[in-house]
Order: C-alpha cells, then structure tokens, then sequence
C-alpha cells in the first residue's frame, strides 16, 4: 500500500454489511446533535475496515482519545502502524523503522474531528450537509485550505453514531473507512505518543 494512500486514512468487516440504499429520512441530524455526538467520543476503540483508492482493503483497529489523539493499528500481514498525538500524524511501516513519515495533523481532514470542541452548526468547515440513504452525510474540510482535501461523514440515526468516513485528498483519491460499534475504553497516553514509538523501534 502507498503511504500517501495510507496518510488518507490516516484508515467491511465480515460481521459488518455495507448498508445498503433505504428510504430517505425527512431531514438530516442536525448538527448541533452530531456535534454533541462527537464530543462525547472521549476515549473509545473500534474495529474499521478501510477501502483503499484501489480496491484492496485492510482491517484493523482505531483507538481515539480525544482532544487530538488517534490510533490505526493494522491486522498482519500489514505492519503499518498510524498515530496521531503531539499535533503530528505519524505513519510507521516496514519500511520506516525508527523513522516514519510525518505530517502535521492541521493539514489532515482528521484534524476537523479531533479537536476539543466539535462545533459543526456554523462552523464555515461544513460544505455538504444531507441525507444519503437512511444516514447523514456531512462533508467538511479546512475552509482556509481546501487543498488538505475533505472529509464526508456519514451517522446513523437512533441512536446516533458515526457509521464511516471517505477522505478523499488532494490528488481527488477516496478512502473509505467503514466503523464498528465504539466502545469505551481506558486508553494511556503511551499509545499515542509518537517520540516513545520512535524511541522503541530504534533499539
């Protein structure tokens, strides 16, 4: 896999179905509720599968502890390891040892749902906000440099819950990440600290 494929992501599972295309709602979640939905995703792990640019797919598991904090950890055969703490998205692969590719996470769409105050209702980021089968779609980047690329949400109603993402970067390539059920989880800091991965692999 491409790293710049992988920074996309930066992500079905066999007891996951793709949802399929339903009736559509009378009206998308506001945003205010998403908002609050997403605020309330403290410190929570769930299993993803992500849906490469070009068709292979790859499985693993996402721990987030917000504010700013995530973590990719791939099923093998993949070694790929993505964290994102320190304000910096890291991607360690077999390939990287003790160096990974960085990149600051203000310039990854991921930053818009990491920060420690979601507000999207007014927020100028929220370019596309619909229904889309029987979920909502919302679709935002950085208004300040829609070159970072976007990124589309889609929730699933009663209860709420973030189903799956499509990051789709500047080159116009699309990622899909589809979600597990989150659960909470007790998660140290250690997991997203990136000078400690790098410090670990070096000896």
């Amino acid at each position: 896999m491409k790293r710049r494929q992988l920074l996309s992501a930066t992500a079905a599972l066999a007891a996951l179905p793709i949802l399929a295309a339903a009736p559509a709602l009378a009206a998308p979640l506001a945003l205010s509720e998403i908002s609050a939905y997403l605020n309330s995703l403290q410190s929570v792990q769930a299993r993803f599968v992500q849906v490469n640019p070009d068709g292979s797919q790859d499985r693993g598991t996402l721990s987030l502890k917000r504010p700013g904090r995530a973590r990719f950890d791939y099923d093998k055969p993949n070694e790929t390891l993505v964290m994102v703490g320190g304000g910096q998205v890291a991607i360690f692969d077999k390939y990287s040892g003790a160096q990974p590719d960085e990149y600051p996470l203000a310039k990854t769409p991921l930053n818009l749902i990491l920060g420690a105050n979601v507000q999207l209702d007014g927020a100028r980021m929220v370019v596309d906000h619909r229904v889309s089968g029987e979920r909502t779609l919302v679709v935002a980047q950085d208004p300040a440099h829609p070159e970072y690329g976007q990124i589309g949400l889609y929730f699933e109603p009663s209860p709420v819950r973030l189903a799956e993402w499509i990051i789709t970067n500047e080159a116009g390539e699309q990622t899909r990440t589809v979600l597990g059920a989150f659960s909470d989880r007790s998660l140290g800091s250690s997991l997203f600290n990136v000078a400690g991965e790098k410090m670990k692999r070096a000896r």
